[in-house]
């Protein structure tokens, strides 16, 4: 066994693509929080292939981790020189391998909070980004004002605190850049939510009023925070995944990434402090990112909630599972033709009934194995950025919500389940599933009752308490299957 190392990059398979450029040239101009999988396939790998076409050699990242489990990233990263394996694999099962080598830099924070404010603060530095999860950012869906407590960060705010949040660390870099004179870097989202950009400046700037009031004007007047849409399933990598990795490139990766061939990339061109030529390998800068990122949000990412609660009360596993099913398939085409896309506005370039059949035929992708499980991780979070806001224009338009509804339904049903017998639970990770689940337990005693006592949906309309009574009924009296089949 060879493990991925510098020094072994010449032992690799020659169907691997291994960096072109001088890593030791590479610096951070980019600031990452949060490197995980996804921002491993997704920004890392556009930094890269900027980087091997010969673009600047200050657009590496240095990745940050704040979390206990981010640990491990530091230690596989520290042994392997920053190298990882990108592997994607085609829905036909061909993969191809490539050494990511633009991740210039590491630190867990834990480890030494100095060093990353320091890292913040140094002047090539021009772009922080972020993947914190749609949890992360502490912004009430139903207010849109940045809670203190939801983001966990009112340690944070006090006065002399060391920081342990991302709001804390980018307050304590923006503030020792403002003391030394130099210009702020922008703040990159490349979340999963609607108009992120615009929600990172609402939590930094929330953030800031408490814990820096000096700043807080400054960060909004002087920070840019440009909208972003991002686009790559990327499933949790296995041991499975790992020893497949080994096979195809001859080298042992540790912490290796598997996704999807399919990446799209649209950014709000808006930075001040200067950008990568990201747009020469594949990534799109456009002046509005709405229509695209509404597109996904209320297509891809809803349908993934639209197809997992029913997929998994109908006991599958993986996303493809369900999209193989022709009932469930059925379903998830007129969800996503009938309710969803009557909401969107015009996207330019963009076919929506292509757009339609190539989301379904990315879904199918055997290959990637991604799970239901994954999907309705932190659903109290997710529903109301992907699937209320469809429910909200529907409403505003008359239109029909029955699948939207039956979504909601299924949701309460999973949630009944676990509440029930926990060896049962099909829904086991969300910050609020206590209260989920009791919402749920009321729901059995009054029907309805889950939609006032979910505070994150935040929709309070006849229409949808009778579309949503209709569907449980419905899924009650039919199951999943004929629940699908009855609203296609």
């Amino acid at each position: 066994m060879t493990d991925l190392n510098s020094s072994t990059l010449s032992n690799a398979n020659d169907n691997v693509v291994i960096p072109p450029y001088d890593r030791d040239e590479t610096l951070s101009g980019v600031v990452h929080f949060g490197l995980g999988g996804f921002s491993r396939a997704h920004l890392a790998m556009y930094l890269d292939r900027a980087l091997s076409a010969g673009g600047e050699r200050g657009w590496g990242v240095c990745g940050v981790g704040l979390m206990p489990g981010d640990a491990r990233m530091r230690d596989v990263l520290a042994a392997q020189d920053r190298l990882y394996t990108l592997v994607t694999r085609s829905p036909d099962g061909a993969t191809d391998a490539r050494v990511i080598g633009s991740v210039a830099e590491y630190l867990y924070a834990p480890d030494s909070p100095e060093a990353v404010i320091e890292k913040l603060a140094s002047p090539e530095v021009r772009i922080v980004s972020l993947t914190v999860t749609e949890a992360g950012y502490g912004v009430d869906d139903v207010t849109g004002r940045f809670d203190l407590d939801r983001a966990g960060a009112r340690s944070d705010a006090v006065a002399g605190a060391v920081p342990t949040t991302v709001w804390g660390f980018l307050v304590a870099g923006l503030a020792r850049r403002r003391e030394r004179g130099i210009p702020p870097f922008t703040v990159l989202s490349c979340d999963n939510i609607q108009g992120n950009g615009a929600v990172a400046r609402e939590a930094l700037v929330g953030f800031a009023r408490v814990a820096a009031p000096g700043l807080a004007d400054w960060i909004a007047t002087e920070v840019a925070f440009p909208n972003s849409m991002v686009d790559r399933i990327t499933p949790a990598t296995t041991s499975a995944d790992i020893d497949a990795v080994e096979e195809i490139t001859g080298l042992r990766d540790a912490w290796p990434v598997c996704a999807e061939e399919f990446a799209q990339w649209v950014i709000e061109d808006r930075f001040p402090a200067g950008r990568p030529a990201l747009e020469t390998v594949g990534a799109q800068f456009v002046a509005d990112v709405a229509p695209y990122e509404k597109m996904k949000l209320r297509l891809l990412n809803a349908s993934h909630q639209a197809m997992s609660y029913l997929g998994l009360l109908a006991g599958f596993t993986y996303v493809h599972d369900v999209v193989d099913d022709p009932d469930f398939a059925a379903f998830l085409g007129a969800y996503m033709r009938e309710e969803a896309e009557p909401t969107l506005d015009p996207v330019p370039g963009i076919d929506l009934a292509a757009y339609r059949a190539q989301l379904l035929a990315r879904f199918s992708n055997r290959a990637i194995q991604d799970t239901l499980a994954r999907q309705v991780v932190d659903g109290s979070d997710r529903i109301p950025k992907f699937l209320v806001p469809v429910i909200e224009d529907r409403l505003a338009t008359g239109g029909s919500l029955a699948r939207c509804a039956l979504v909601l339904a299924a949701w309460q049903a999973c949630l009944a389940r676990g509440a029930e017998d926990e060896r049962q639970r099909l829904i086991t990770h969300d910050i609020r599933l206590p209260l989920l689940e009791a919402a749920a337990v009321a729901d059995e005693a009054d029907p309805g009752a889950f939609l006032t006592h979910v505070p994150t949906l935040g929709v309070d309309d006849p229409r949808l308490r009778e579309a949503y009574l209709a569907a449980r009924a419905l899924l009650s009296e039919r199951g999943p299957r004929g629940a699908a089949i009855a609203l296609t």
